[in-house]
């Protein structure tokens, strides 16, 4: 599947291999697909996908990046060639993560945006609700996190911070299963957030979507010549993109809005998904592709960004954010300013 210039592998077992300036998908003895490599700028391969040693090369030669998920879509290795990035920045990055108020501030903003994108879930969710009391529990839920947004300026540090966002979490994910159509509550409802592995369909699939929008905005900080790896609201750690974890957060509700449409709609039933044994929950190879092709479309819907003042599709939203991120970095811009629509 190729969309906006990166190509999505979801077919099981297949096998990736250079045919001169193609790049070829084989499964079995058949050839599904053949992309010229200068369409690409990324290749995404989930679960097992099997890679020529030449292919890499080329791919790292022509500086088409290459992801490697698991069959849950959690981000696994990425292989690129020799990053230009901008050092005066970097320096400048790791100066930021070094003060204790610069990261408190960046980290604040970050969950103020992620909190105040929630929020709209809910109320949107309270205004197109059927029961009454659905209603009035959305309702509740998003005076809530009205309320965790009031606590933020007084959060005097990040584990206080990480406090009040977890606490909101909770709220929401629980709000959440109010946003999903009545019959099919019993199918995919959660018990709060649960990963590696998830416990229930609904996690499987906003762990899934989480996954495509963490590779996103892994690659606009790289864009932006900022380090992925170096974070201001998660924690450094060896092998962890802290940075694109930070810049996700802002669009997790976008996914979760996502998610509750694939469901409400049908596009993506309970049968679509694999339960292992041990609890665990996996989406099951033709409704990835059909997750992969809704992301895709979502990511091409104009809107409006609050500091730019014109229509953006909401796919090039991650490289304007973190455009503005370097801006406050570098110190030409006196805050971060996160992404919430109106």
């Amino acid at each position: 599947m190729q969309l906006l210039n990166t190509l999505y592998v979801t077919l099981p077992d297949s096998r990736l291999r250079l045919d001169n300036d193609t790049l070829r998908v084989e499964q079995g003895e058949d050839t599904r697909l053949r992309v010229p490599l200068h369409h690409l700028q990324s290749v995404v391969c989930f679960g097992h996908v099997g890679l020529s040693a030449p292919l890499m090369h080329r791919l790292a030669d022509d500086n088409i990046a290459l992801v490697l998920l698991d069959a849950n879509g959690r981000f696994k290795a990425r292989l690129e060639g020799a990053v230009s990035g901008n050092v005066l920045l970097r320096q400048a990055q790791h100066r930021g993560v070094d003060s204790a108020a610069f990261t408190l501030e960046v980290a604040r903003a970050i969950v103020a945006g992620k909190l105040k994108n929630q929020r709209q879930v809910l109320q949107r969710g309270a205004r197109e609700a059927k029961l009454p009391d659905d209603e009035a529990k959305l309702t509740r839920a998003a005076q809530d996190l009205a309320a965790s947004l009031r606590a933020l300026p007084g959060a005097a540090d990040l584990n206080t911070l990480r406090g009040v966002e977890g606490e909101a979490a909770r709220t929401y994910f629980a709000a959440l299963n109010l946003l999903v159509r009545a019959d099919l509550r019993d199918l995919f409802s959660m018990d709060g957030r649960s990963r590696r592995p998830p416990r229930d369909r609904m996690n499987a699939l906003l762990s899934f979507l989480y996954s495509m929008w963490t590779n996103d905005c892994r690659s606009a900080c790289e864009a932006a010549g900022l380090d992925p790896q170096l974070g201001f609201l998660h924690a450094v750690r060896p092998g962890r993109a802290a940075l694109a974890l930070d810049l996700v957060e802002e669009f997790r509700p976008w996914a979760d809005r996502l998610a509750l449409a694939l469901v409400n709609r049908g596009q993506v039933s309970a049968s679509d998904f694999d339960l292992r044994e041990g609890g665990a929950v996996l989406l099951q190879g033709d409704a990835r592709k059909t997750v992969v092709v809704a992301f895709q479309e979502r990511k091409q819907d104009a809107l409006t960004h609050p500091l730019l003042a014109e229509a953006v599709p909401l796919g090039v939203v991650p490289l304007v954010q973190a455009r503005l991120l370097a801006r406050h970095v570098r110190g030409e811009a006196e805050g971060y300013l996160p992404f919430v629509v109106r």
